[in-house]
Formats: C-alpha cells, structure tokens, sequence
C-alpha cells in the first residue's frame, strides 16, 4: 500500500494531464480537412476521460482511508447534483460529472477488497459488463442528450438507465476503469518497481489490444457484420476503411441492436472489451508515468523541484473546481464562441488558477465544499473519524 504523508504529486500530474485531455476532446477539431483523425484526438479522445475514471478509483480508496463511506456517499451525491446542474447550461459538452458521482456510489462495496481481488473484478468486469450492455440497450429508450439534467429527474427510471448503460459515459461498463483505479491505489505507489511494472503492463496490454481487435476487424466475416450497420460513417467497404470512420468515436456505446461483431472493436466510448482493456491500460501506464516522474525529480533534484512540478500541475489538485470553471467557459455570455483557436486560452486559464492554489497552499473551491459538507458530524454520530 502508498504510505500515508507526503501528498502524492504524480497523481497530481495525472489528474492534470485527464483534464486537459477532456479539454482538448471538447474543443479541438477532431479531424483534418481530409478527414484523418488528427493525432490529438487520436491521443486524447477516451483515453483522457477513461484517465480521470482510473484516477477516481485511486482517489476512492485514498479517500477511504481518512473518510466514512457514508461521507464518501454524500460526496458522490454532490458530485452528481452538480453534474445535473452543468447539464443545465446546454454547452453540448457531455458532462462526466453526474455519471462520476454515480460510479463513486458503484465503488463503495467493493472497498473491502485488497489489489488482487480488485485487479481480478477490474478484468472480469470489463468483459462481462459490455455483454451485458449489449443484451439490454435494445430494449431501452435512447439518451435524452449529451448531458443528464435536473429535469430528468421527473423520470427516474429513464435518467438511471441513461448513467448505468444508455449514456455518453455509461457507469455499467465503466466500473471497470474505478475497479481498476481501486486495485492501483492499494498498490504502494511509492515504489520504484511498482511505478515501472504500472508503465510496462499498461502499455503491454494497450498494445495487445489494439493488435488483437485490429486483426479481428480485419476479418472479412467480422467486417461483413459490421459494414451494414455502420452505413451512417460512409464509405467503410475496408478495415481500413470502417476503422477511421470510427475512430473519432461512439459516443458511448456500440449501435444499439447492432451485431455481435461490434464488441470487437476498439473505438472511443464504444465501451467494448477491447476498449475498455486498451483505454484503461493506457490509464495505468500513464499513471506509472507520472508517479516515475515525481520520483525521478525528487531523487535527483531534491524537494525544491517536486515543488515546482507541484505547482505547474496545480490543476490537477482541483479538477473538480476546474472542470466545472471549464464547463462554464463553454457558455456564450462567459466565453466566445468555441473555435481550436480558444483552446490556448482555456489552458492558460485552467493551469495559471491551478498554480495560483497550489503555490498559495489553498484548496480548490468546491473540492473544500463538497469535503467539507461530507465530514458534517451529523454525517459521523458521536464524532468518530476513520483513523488515516
């Protein structure tokens, strides 16, 4: 297990890394005029949400540790409240937030679970879950849009079939990435040899996966059942052809009564096996990454520089505050109409308020919130803390 004291910066960074991601997937172009991906959104695009899906299983169990799992559920429930409420806006970004504080809620059974276990769940989950998707979303109705909103609420039913399977974000499949995230937070994240085993495995089997589905779509029965559903991308008469007008992504799921076939695709939000394994192990490398990062530059130039990378990634000890500021930036009266050209300013701003807490030691505004209301006595009778 991490050793509890010294706050863990590559987290940080990770997390920062996510939400400039997310950033990047909602304002850039995803294609060249040509109509190739361009190699951001072939970067970013579901690897970056799937990044901050990990992250909040680490987050859960390093929270677990200083928090009641009834503080931890009244943290969800504000984190999904204020997911609703960005859905208010209408910015046509689709809103991660209510769908996060649901999977906190999915996280909270399995907190008793050590790393294997976890490790096992993860993988199990990630291959029965999106079989599962497949047999029900049929019979469901579609998403109401991008984003769930209050008014949703009128139909409670349809909103959570909406978060558990039908959404751009769908918790059902999607509890593998926290699954994942959970077994990595019980790992001792401090280690040099659990840092490099996170980078290899996780690109291993990044690579696997994107071998493996490729060579499977590249099957002409595989092909042949996917084409005719696939009519709305154009011109898919190739593998070559079918995997470019896919790879900008699906928006969450596979065609609804489409062929089996599609679960063996590896797309963005198309929450497959094959994408669910490769995003997520592109997760954990890069989590391995960071936390290498963090541990190189304190080895070799001592706290001052752990530090300043501290500082530079800021934003990544307030995603929520940011993502939210982020969201918000993406309304007419507070932000000019969304162009590629915007995106440096987003980052100036995101990353210059990130810097600007971390070097005043502050908390991000709603991260101090939403902890603060979750540790109410009233939550915790008699006074009782989880001993860290």
């Amino acid at each position: 297990m991490s050793q509890p004291g010294t706050r863990l910066v590559g987290l940080d960074v990770a997390r920062c890394l996510a939400l400039l991601g997310m950033v990047a997937a909602h304002v850039l172009d995803e294609r060249r005029p040509d109509g190739t991906l361009t190699r951001t959104s072939w970067l970013v695009d579901g690897r970056a949400s799937a990044l901050f899906a990990v992250l909040a299983g680490v987050s859960l169990v390093l929270l677990h540790r200083r928090t009641t799992r009834a503080g931890l559920a009244v943290r969800a429930i504000l984190v999904a409240l204020l997911g609703l409420a960005l859905g208010e806006l209408g910015t046509g970004v689709a809103v991660i937030l209510t769908y996060y504080g649901l999977l906190f809620l999915l996280g909270l059974p399995f907190l008793g679970l050590r790393a294997r276990a976890l490790f096992a769940w993860a993988a199990a989950w990630a291959i029965v879950a999106p079989v599962v998707s497949h047999l029900i979303r049929p019979h469901l109705a579609p998403r109401s849009g991008p984003s769930p909103a209050f008014d949703q609420l009128e139909n409670p039913g349809h909103l959570l079939a909406e978060l558990l399977l039908t959404g751009y974000y769908p918790c059902l499949p999607w509890l593998a990435y926290l699954l994942l995230g959970m077994a990595i937070g019980h790992c001792d994240l401090r280690s040099r040899a659990v840092q490099v085993r996170l980078i290899a495995v996780g690109l291993g089997l990044a690579i696997l996966a994107f071998v493996v589905s490729r060579a499977l779509t590249e099957q002409t029965w595989v092909l042949r059942r996917l084409v005719p559903d696939a009519g709305r991308y154009g011109d898919v008469s190739t593998a070559d052809a079918f995997v470019n007008a896919i790879s900008g992504g699906l928006h969450g799921t596979t065609p609804a009564g489409g062929s089996w076939a599609w679960l063996l695709v590896v797309a963005p939000h198309s929450g497959t096996p094959f994408d669910l394994l490769q995003t997520g192990a592109s997760a954990v490398a890069v989590i391995g990454a960071c936390l290498w990062l963090e541990g190189w530059l304190t080895r070799w130039t001592g706290e001052p520089s752990r530090r300043a990378l501290a500082i530079a990634f800021g934003a990544g000890t307030m995603t929520l505050t940011l993502y939210t500021l982020h969201v918000v930036m993406r309304t007419e009266r507070i932000w000019p109409a969304e162009e590629p050209a915007s995106f440096g300013w987003h980052l100036v701003v995101l990353l210059a308020v990130g810097a600007g807490f971390v070097a005043a030691r502050r908390r991000g505004p709603l991260e101090w919130l939403i902890g603060t209301v979750s540790r109410w006595r009233v939550l915790n009778p008699g006074g009782a803390r989880r001993s860290p």
